[in-house]
């Protein structure tokens, strides 16, 4: 496997936008946040997405981003509905670590608030709690490292990442 790539994976508020900032920063990478590539393609907001043409849609959008992506030296933070697609995850896989930015559900509601403005690929009678317990399993699943993410600060986060991916002798970890 050729590790090129810092994949984030997780919930929302879970601090991949945050945190992927400041590790392509203190790797000297690139950064690449796919919400935002959505956002740009579609020319619509996540929540507009989600709210006009259904769930399903951001899913669908997030899975095509991810399998054009193709960029090498980059952290690349996902959406949070990325692990809904096997063979988007297989492709950020093939080039990257992917790494599980964990927060615990009582975190996941104090940092999103009102998660009815966010922009979050949920059934409409999904609860957040099945939400959450669903992608828990998924992000598990698709991650090679899990860090928890309600550590005190994203500067916390990113070394712990970094700790983390130090000892598997990742070029860009002598940054």
């Amino acid at each position: 496997m050729s590790v090129d790539n810092v994949v984030l994976i997780g919930m929302p508020g879970s601090g991949k936008s945050t945190v992927g900032v400041l590790l392509a920063k203190r790797l000297a990478l690139g950064f690449t946040d796919t919400d935002l590539i959505i956002q740009q393609e579609t020319g619509r907001t996540l929540q507009t997405l989600v709210e006009v043409d259904g769930y399903e849609s951001l899913r669908r959008a997030e899975a095509q981003v991810l399998l054009a992506l193709n960029v090498r030296g980059h952290v690349i933070s996902t959406g949070g509905s990325a692990v809904y697609s096997d063979a988007a995850m297989a492709h950020l896989a093939a080039s990257g670590i992917v790494v599980f930015l964990d927060i615990p559900l009582a975190e996941v509601r104090r940092r999103i608030g009102d998660c009815s403005s966010r922009g979050i690929s949920q059934r409409p009678d999904q609860s957040l709690d099945d939400l959450f317990r669903e992608r828990f399993e998924l992000y598990s699943r698709y991650s090679q490292l899990k860090i928890p993410a309600d550590l005190q600060t994203a500067d916390h986060v990113c070394e712990a990442v970094i700790a983390r991916l130090t000892p598997l002798n990742l070029a860009w970890c002598a940054h």
